[in-house]
């Protein structure tokens, strides 16, 4: 997987690197910061790892692509709910009649979907699974935070290349009336979804993913390490 490297090994090396200055120096404060912040960092990786992958005899590893079926069900029925309404699409409609029959403008569809409702749907498969309970350690949906302003960036561009396609614009007018919308074209819309999605695999969905979020993710790494070493700190003092 692509890990966040540069942030993770920068993070690793700092806390062996005080590890080291405190067995040089033989100063116990600096050698429990070192140890903690190292402890803190390492377990927040490999929760990442987990994420992902599946590790042998670790329950709740590789939640993402055990679980793309249900993220494929779950922007299935998001797409359907929020996005491709009758409603929306008529109101798309008449505004395309209204124009004299202009080229489709499928922009104010894209601002009708609800990507918060979106970003919810996935940390809410995340919190469900049993990855869940180790997230809760790292700070619950808080830490997840983050992550949201560039998944739904991401999930905006990739239906915004979805409904440029050929297949789906052919879909669209193929359904389409010359007053309203009938519930002919949303089964082919549909349709369209249904086939894209089916071509997904779970390798494809843990890279999507992936995309959308690794970038975030190493940072769960440094504060790992952060807390750690502060925790270190407490504990030396105690």
């Amino acid at each position: 997987m692509k890990t966040p490297l540069n942030k993770s090994i920068a993070t690793n090396i700092i806390a062996v690197a005080i590890i080291i200055i405190g067995l040089i120096f033989d100063m116990q404060f600096i050698k429990s910061i070192g140890f903690f912040a190292l402890s803190g960092a390492i377990t927040n990786w490999l929760a990442i790892h987990m994420l992902f992958e599946k590790i042998p005899y670790l329950y709740g590893s590789g939640v993402i692509p055990e679980r793309f079926e249900d993220f494929k069900l779950s922007i299935k029925k998001l797409m359907m709910e929020q996005f491709f309404t009758e409603k929306n699409i008529e109101q798309f409609i008449e505004n395309e009649e209204q124009q004299g029959g202009k080229l489709l403008n499928l922009e104010p569809l894209l601002n009708a979907v609800n990507y918060d409702k979106i970003y919810e749907g996935l940390v809410s498969s995340i919190m469900e699974s049993s990855f869940g309970s180790m997230l809760l350690m790292m700070g619950g949906t808080d830490a997840l935070i983050p992550l949201k302003e560039p998944f739904t960036e991401k999930m905006r561009v990739t239906l915004t290349e979805m409904v440029d396609s050929e297949l789906f614009k052919n879909a669209l007018q193929q359904g389409l009336d010359a007053h309203k919308i009938s519930a002919d074209i949303v089964g082919k819309i549909e349709t369209v979804i249904d086939k894209r999605l089916s071509e997904l695999t779970p390798q494809l969905v843990k890279e999507m993913v992936q995309a959308i979020i690794h970038e975030h993710l190493g940072w769960l790494v440094v504060w790992g390490g952060i807390f750690g070493g502060l925790m270190g700190a407490l504990f030396a003092f105690a």
